[in-house]
């Protein structure tokens, strides 16, 4: 898999991925949901949710590159606090 370029940061944010999914699935099988309207004013369930916020945190990485390059600490920091906001209100 060395043409794949894969490195430890990589591997690490796929395994993270990979976990929250997990989760994700054991939390439905424990505790079903029903879907909730938030300020959206549709209709959103855990996994809706999650996928909003994976899909905004990746616009908030390539804006943070964009406007200030790597580190992406302050980047993680951003999208942490917009999956937290995503999760209560939407």
């Amino acid at each position: 898999m060395g043409w794949m370029a894969w490195t430890w940061p990589t591997a690490i944010f796929f395994l993270v991925i990979a976990a929250i999914l997990v989760t994700m699935t054991i939390i439905a099988s424990l505790k079903p949901e029903t879907p909730r309207v938030g300020v959206l004013r549709i209709e959103t369930t855990r996994g809706d949710r999650l996928f909003i916020s994976l899909l905004g945190s990746a616009f908030i990485s390539l804006a943070w590159l964009g406007l200030f390059g790597p580190p992406l600490w302050g980047a993680l920091i951003a999208c942490l606090i917009y999956a937290a906001v995503v999760f209560r209100y939407v």
